[in-house]
């Protein structure tokens, strides 16, 4: 097992769902074969337009023959485990070459930069978690330190492993992964609801707006922006409730069921159609809407 970094362009013309799977030729079989088990950091290249840089993690869980595609392979992310970064990390940052590991001996960029699928160091790994999800706070602690502990103690671990396990704990924390995914969303949608088009902002400077998730985590709904939608609380009870609904083309749905239609109506904003992020890789994937219709929606 280790650590790596998987190259998807957004305009990717591989199979790709980063929070599910990631398509590859067999020329790369090996290594990602040395992730499985483990994490890997999303990367889209600096000539993508608008690239994001690093921006995203996951655990790849298995590996195997892509069955539409017999020539190629699917590495298979482990449910709940991807998460967008709060701030996606340039390949070159103010600090320089942010993965020490494309540097050859004499400092320069070498031939690995190039690879669509390459390992990583953990120190590379720990660098770009934290820039990338901005932990200013104290890591989680480690469950294994409370207590008393019997019989011989364990030898120690070399330190960047330490350091690279509690990352992991702490963006595998449903706490911590829950309180990112609100910031991505609510970003996205300026602190806005998507359903008003309200932007209300409390006493204490806090938006008074959630981050729903349109698949909800329960039912195997990842920790992605286009998976998430800012709502009110009112609209959120609703949406959870299926209430109302979008269709993919981003129309508001009013369920048959709603008692009081003037009202909903006069609730939602008036083009009865949602407010939407301006990235067209924000917006929510139908993907999820459809899920939220079929299981959710009161039609």
């Amino acid at each position: 097992m280790g650590f790596g970094v998987f190259i998807h362009r957004s305009d990717s013309i591989y199979n790709d769902r980063p929070a599910e799977q990631y398509q590859f030729p067999g020329q790369y079989l090996r290594r990602v074969e040395a992730c499985v088990g483990d994490w890997i950091i999303y990367y889209e290249p600096s000539k993508v337009d608008e690239s994001r840089g690093y921006f995203a993690v996951a655990k790849v869980q298995q590996v195997i023959l892509d069955p539409a595609k017999p020539d190629m392979y699917l590495a298979l992310i482990e449910p709940g485990t991807y998460l967008d970064f709060v701030n996606p990390v340039p390949f070159n940052g103010m600090n320089g070459i942010v993965e020490k590991s494309v540097l050859n001996d004499e400092g320069r960029i070498s031939g690995r930069a190039q690879s669509a699928v390459r390992q990583i160091s953990p120190s590379d790994f720990n660098r770009i978690i934290d820039l990338g999800l901005d932990s200013n706070e104290l890591l989680l602690p480690r469950v294994d330190e409370t207590g008393t502990s019997l019989g011989f103690q364990d030898e120690q671990a070399p330190f960047e492993f330490e350091q690279s396990r509690d990352r992991v704990s702490y963006i595998g924390s449903r706490i911590v992964r829950d309180r990112i995914f609100r910031r991505i969303v609510l970003r996205a949608y300026d602190e806005r609801c998507a359903i008003t088009g309200l932007k209300l902002i409390n006493g204490g400077g806090r938006a008074e707006v959630s981050a729903a998730h349109i698949r909800p985590v329960e039912a195997n709904g990842p920790d992605v922006v286009n998976n998430g939608i800012a709502l009110s609380g009112t609209a959120h009870w609703m949406f959870d409730r299926g209430l109302i609904s979008l269709s993919d083309d981003l129309e508001i749905l009013i369920s048959r069921q709603v008692n009081d239609l003037e009202s909903v109506q006069a609730f939602i904003n008036k083009t009865s159609r949602p407010l939407a992020p301006a990235r067209q890789i924000e917006r929510p994937h139908p993907r999820f809407l459809q899920w939220h219709r079929e299981y959710c929606f009161k039609q």
